[in-house]
């Protein structure tokens, strides 16, 4: 369990606090690149870290991410005119570039030295990997791009998405970090004995730290003859790596892929989920129809959102569309979709869980170790120092994998190859 202070130290993500100093070190996903999808389009909303931001694709295709109100009288930049590699505040006419400078002053005497003070808060910003992302900590320490071998996969072999989550990012985080969980919550067929997490409810948990953060592995009891081996790949500060073996005859996948997710925090009580998909067998892309399934199977595909939105249909307004029958006699939930059974348990807990009250077990190992890690990261960052896994170089290379190993077999020998990006 944790103290309330130290509840809060992880989970107020606003600025100046010690969680959202720590998370402003990291690049950080805002917005999938196809939400600005041209030059001089409409500015978009973004609400990112408890800060109202405007992001815009200027002339050039660069994307500006700014603070939401002019500096002049506080009115909304959505409103303005993106036009000529700057963003026109509709209100005096004053426009700015993406670098946060002003350009333009109309309202004033022509040479005024106003202009050359005034400016608007701006944040570095790029678009790689179907996502556009940010850097919102000090300029001087302003870290590499990413580079997560899922962002080098060819766009034919790669797959994101977006969605939104009424909750604190740290209990969706620990929700994804949770291997047990997925032999009750997510056990959408109660009379199938087949699957490793139905045989063996009570995986054995092994969490290695690293310079990023850390991999876990999860070994579940087989059949007797080899057992199942998962590892995941924790990419502080928020993200998940994971392996989605498809075991078919000869026991490989005929759709081999990774995916995951990264957790980003709107404020405090709100997070915006990324998923990630990638192919690693060059030769298999992942093909839009296998993509559309496997995202209306996690309860996420189009046709799970709000139309205009990225929030789901079954939320808790409706009790996530519970079916108590199906719960009694098909899944254990009774909710359809594996992502929204997650959301239905995580955002259950409230706007921001009451930790000092939790019981943990070992099941909780991942979760209790990364919860150590931030607030080792809260500290550094405090005491003036670089938090880790914000050089590239410490994960670009590192990649989720699972399958089955003969019983008594080594999994880090059997696995030796596959744990290294190939991309």
């Amino acid at each position: 369990m944790l103290r309330p202070e130290e509840n809060d130290r992880l989970t107020r993500v606003g600025p100046g606090t010690p969680a959202g100093d720590m998370l402003r070190r990291y690049w950080q996903p805002v917005l999938l690149s196809q939400e600005l999808p041209e030059a001089d389009g409409a500015p978009l909303r973004v609400r990112v870290l408890g800060e109202d931001l405007i992001a815009f694709r200027d002339s050039n295709g660069d994307i500006g991410v700014v603070d939401a109100f002019c500096p002049h009288r506080r009115a909304p930049l959505f409103f303005g005119r993106n036009e000529e590699c700057g963003l026109r505040c509709v209100y005096h006419g004053w426009k700015f570039d993406r670098h946060g400078d002003c350009v333009d002053m109309p309202s004033e005497p022509a040479g005024s030295p106003l202009q050359a003070r005034v400016k608007l808060t701006a944040y570095p910003a790029i678009d790689k990997g179907g996502l556009i992302w940010t850097y919102m900590g000090p300029r001087e320490s302003v870290p590499p791009a990413p580079d997560y071998e899922w962002l080098r996969a060819p766009a034919t072999h790669r797959y994101v998405s977006k969605t939104y989550e009424d909750c604190n990012f740290l209990q969706a985080l620990e929700g994804g970090l949770d291997t047990a969980h997925s032999s009750f919550a997510h056990n959408n067929d109660l009379g199938n004995r087949s699957m490793p997490r139905s045989r063996d409810t009570a995986p054995r948990l092994d969490v290695e730290t690293t310079d990023y953060g850390y991999r876990y592995i999860s070994t579940r009891k087989g059949d007797g003859r080899e057992d199942y081996v998962r590892v995941y790949q924790y990419i502080m500060p928020a993200q998940q790596m994971r392996g989605s073996l498809i075991k078919i005859e000869g026991g490989k996948s005929n759709k081999p892929r990774f995916d995951g997710h990264i957790w980003v925090p709107i404020d405090d009580y709100s997070t915006h989920v990324y998923n990630m998909m990638y192919g690693y067998d060059e030769n298999v892309p992942l093909e839009p129809d296998f993509v559309l399934d496997q995202e209306s199977r996690a309860g996420r595909g189009p046709e799970h959102h709000i139309p205009g939105t990225f929030r789901l249909k079954q939320n808790a307004s409706n009790d996530y569309l519970i079916d108590r029958q199906v719960q009694k006699t098909k899944t254990f939930t009774g909710i359809e979709g594996v992502n929204t059974q997650d959301y239905a348990l995580q955002e259950g807990m409230g706007p921001i869980t009451d930790r000092s009250k939790e019981f943990l077990g070992t099941s909780d190992k991942a979760i209790v170790t990364m919860r150590r890690l931030l607030m080792q990261a809260i500290d550094t960052v405090a005491e003036g120092g670089t938090p880790p896994g914000v050089d590239p170089l410490s994960h670009g290379r590192v990649r989720p994998h699972d399958g089955y190993v003969p019983a008594g077999r080594e999994w880090r020998q059997h696995f030796e190859t596959e744990l290294i990006a190939k991309w």
